[in-house]
């Protein structure tokens, strides 16, 4: 009756704000200890406990509106350590939930963008540097090694009622295990995280879409904005421009990033992150959201687009999909996808002039049936040709090599570099790579591999704990740059190919004469953005769209975009990632405007 009474009263605020819920028949919230003991108490005392709780150094996962959050006192070193341990999450940062704005202000400045984003409709986390920070944090348990912090503020009522009773920030981690997806069921969380938590913070409402917070970063120079993860806040939505098009198309995308594109009507759709389908749960999220649109739509798939990759879950399932509902397949080419993606989100298929397209990541497979992620291609409406690439070199032990950077750094490595491999590998180790690089028939012209090597030459990481880890390492080491004492560590020649052996050889004679790690990188990441510039000017193109994982290095961007000044017209992923989450709308795109020559 109460309920009723509200609803149907114009003069209430929930006669026009249908989706509120009202006091007697509303969400239900409860504490639970992890042994399975509820808490009793009046409702309105519940989010003082809480933080009373979190106060004394407990673990709490909280159930939020689109998963379970993992949750302690970001100020209590012991408690963040506690967290990594339980967790099996080493290394990899901890997303930072301040209670509001002003107490983030008071201890970590904020340029405009940063805190128009923070204050957005979508509330990401925003990816700060830390070097002006005053407060508390415990840095090095919640970032380590690393010279920047990942900043949320409340985004849900949840969290907002929490925040009421906060003093100080908190960790607000995806409640899930390294590699599997945010958990959203009350059950599922008390199993597979009791070890974790401390207590649960559950309600009764069902999460029918669960999703990771989204992720952005601004460089620092020209505030470039990158998006590292798009989901809660973003996705899914429609995307982009109206297309006419009679035939329902379905877009697998990659693996690792995984999303999926729909176009059942005029409009593309795209789901949020799903993670690694290597993964057994996250391929089960995967295949479950991909039905989900198929239904809400209640439009069945004439064309199902995948990564040529055969080996790949998500073309694997795409083909059990065409079989399902007697669709077409088609298989595109993964850094054709990356290219089209740039292409589709700035409008570029009618483009009178041609467009270089720059994609440069850690794997993909090659029409060649190598492992491409160096790749120069060339559009001119509506054909997209392959013109350049980074020089191969051996890919050693299939996947473990993008977990071993110290792999990529023996790949590169000459005869001349023998006492530092040595210092990285065992003698059994050595006599079997050595055996392996004699048979190996697999090359790579990958970039991101590249960036492994360097890592692992100046001795930052030889063993990624998390994915994409040296990459990382090697921008943090970089607090600033001059461009004028910047060099570069190859001469652009006229070959149809960028040598990447020359490359790192001479990266590797700074690196021996004992020439700041700084200023190596600096100087690397000089060369990858001049190399860029060189290859247009060879083109003669004016306009350049680059993605793939490595454009998610803030300060190559930065430097890329001073290079270029007003000489070229710079494309980038503005509303995608330019990781592998962008691979779905870059299929549907290649399929409906481009030819591969």
């Amino acid at each position: 009756a109460a309920c009723e009474k509200e609803y149907t009263d114009p003069l209430d605020r929930r006669f026009h704000s249908q989706t509120n819920s009202c006091a007697a028949c509303g969400i239900s919230l409860q504490l639970v200890n992890n042994e399975g003991g509820i808490e009793e108490m009046e409702k309105t005392k519940l989010f003082s406990r809480i933080a009373a709780l979190l106060d004394e150094g407990n673990i709490i996962a909280i159930k939020n509106t689109s998963g379970y959050l993992l949750c302690c006192d970001a100020t209590n070193p012991e408690a963040v350590r506690q967290l990594r341990e339980r967790k099996n999450r080493p290394n990899k940062p901890f997303a930072i939930l301040y209670p509001n704005l002003e107490m983030l202000q008071n201890e970590l400045p904020l340029t405009i963008k940063q805190r128009d984003a923070l204050s957005s409709t979508e509330r990401p986390i925003v990816i700060i540097p830390k070097d002006q920070y005053t407060g508390h944090l415990a840095l090095q348990q919640l970032a380590p090694n690393l010279n920047q912090l990942g900043i949320m503020v409340p985004y849900t009522g949840i969290l907002q009622l929490l925040a009421t009773s906060l003093t100080m920030p908190i960790v607000a981690t995806s409640g899930n295990f390294h590699g599997s997806p945010i958990i959203s069921d009350n059950k599922e969380a008390f199993t597979t995280l009791n070890s974790v938590a401390d207590y649960f913070v559950d309600h009764n409402l069902q999460i029918s879409n669960p999703q990771d917070d989204s992720v952005v970063k601004y460089s620092s120079k020209f505030e470039q904005e990158v998006i590292f993860r798009r989901s809660r806040g973003y996705a899914p939505n429609y995307f982009g421009k109206e297309h006419r098009q009679e035939k329902k198309i379905l877009a697998m995308g990659g693996h690792l990033k995984s999303t999926i594109g729909f176009l059942p009507n005029d409009y593309v759709y795209i789901s949020q992150y799903l993670g690694n389908l290597d993964h057994y749960d996250v391929y089960q999220r995967f295949a479950s959201t991909t039905e989900k649109f198929v239904a809400l739509f209640e439009q069945q798939p004439d064309i199902i687009l995948v990564d040529a990759h055969p080996g790949y879950q998500s073309t694997q399932l795409g083909m059990e999909l065409a079989r399902k509902y007697k669709a077409e397949v088609v298989k595109i080419q993964h850094h054709k996808a990356h290219f089209a993606s740039v292409l589709g989100e700035h409008e570029l298929f009618d483009n009178d002039s041609p467009v270089l397209g720059v994609i440069w990541d850690g794997t993909g497979y090659g029409e060649d049936k190598h492992i491409w992620g160096g790749e120069f291609f060339r559009y001119h409406a509506p054909h997209m040709e392959r013109i350049s690439h980074f020089q191969y070199f051996d890919w050693l032990a299939g996947d473990k090599m993008s977990v071993e950077p110290r792999l990529s750094f023996l790949s590169l490595a000459g005869e001349q570099l023998q006492e530092a491999i040595a210092k990285k590998f065992t003698q059994e180790e050595l006599a079997i790579y050595k055996a392996l690089r004699a048979k190996n028939r697999l090359k790579t012209s990958s970039v991101g591999r590249l960036f492994d090597a360097v890592a692992s030459a100046l001795d930052l990481c030889d063993y990624n704990t998390y994915e994409g880890e040296a990459a990382i390492l090697l921008e943090n080491y970089i607090d600033d740059y001059e461009m004028s004492a910047c060099r570069s560590y190859l001469d652009f020649t006229d070959s149809d190919t960028i040598s990447t052996q020359l490359l790192f050889s001479n990266l590797y004679e700074d690196v021996k004469k004992g020439t700041d790690k700084a200023a190596v990188i600096c100087n690397f990441l000089f060369t990858l953005a001049s190399i860029i510039l060189d290859v247009a000017k060879k083109q003669d193109t004016k306009a350049i769209a680059v993605s793939g994982g490595v454009f998610q290095n803030t300060v190559l961007v930065d430097m890329l975009i001073e290079l270029a000044g007003d000489s070229f017209e710079l494309y980038f992923n503005r509303n995608l990632s330019p990781n592998d989450e962008n691979i779905s709308y870059g299929q549907l795109n290649y399929y409906l405007y481009c030819k591969s020559l």
